[in-house]
């Protein structure tokens, strides 16, 4: 149990170097659109006054629990917010250490399932695993909520290499302790 444990941890830090060269780097920028300075300015004055100063949430505008939201949402524009009020860091350090224990989280419970797995069926499952995971939870946003396409194939995609380079990780560390198990020659073979 404890080598599986060290084999999720090693996988969640590979989770974790993955997801930063996607999102902690300028490859970031293709999965987002800019708004011009005086425009984001603007955005960001209203916000401030439209949403309360303890608004912080998530608000789909129009809001289309109205009949006049409906009307309106069905005209567009419609934008889903993710708002906070108080604003942070660019990089925020609690972010990166929160993101670390997350992965180191995520890596220990992918260990743990590939330890229900047979040695070789690991890295297929890893990689079904994954793909079954940001299908329903990335591209179901695009699909049900209408999420921009764009931000969320480079979402699905970064997080569906993330937890297969994480799973190959700690299949490879599984498979390369129990090699020396299994190649093992009966000294009674003849050869």
């Amino acid at each position: 149990m404890f080598k599986t444990l060290l084999d999720g941890l090693i996988g969640g830090v590979t989770l974790y170097i993955v997801g930063f060269i996607f999102w902690g780097t300028p490859l970031s920028a293709l999965a987002f659109h800019r708004a011009e300075a005086a425009a984001g300015s603007n955005l960001q004055a209203a916000l401030a006054q439209a949403l309360t100063p303890s608004g912080t949430g998530v608000y789909v505008i129009p809001d289309p629990s109205t009949a006049q939201g409906t009307i309106l949402y069905g005209k567009g524009p419609v934008a889903t917010i993710f708002y906070n009020n108080g604003g942070f860091p660019v990089t925020d350090a609690s972010a990166l250490i929160g993101g670390l224990i997350l992965a180191l989280v995520v890596g220990v419970i992918i260990a743990l399932m590939l330890r229900f797995v047979d040695a070789d069926n690991r890295m297929r499952a890893t990689v079904l695993f994954a793909l079954a995971a940001v299908l329903w939870l990335h591209i179901g946003q695009a699909v049900f909520n209408h999420a921009p396409w764009g931000y969320i194939l480079y979402l699905a995609f970064s997080d569906f290499v993330a937890l297969v380079a994480a799973g190959l990780v700690a299949a490879k560390i599984m498979e390369s302790r129990h090699a020396p198990e299994a190649q093992s020659v009966n000294p009674d073979t003849v050869h």
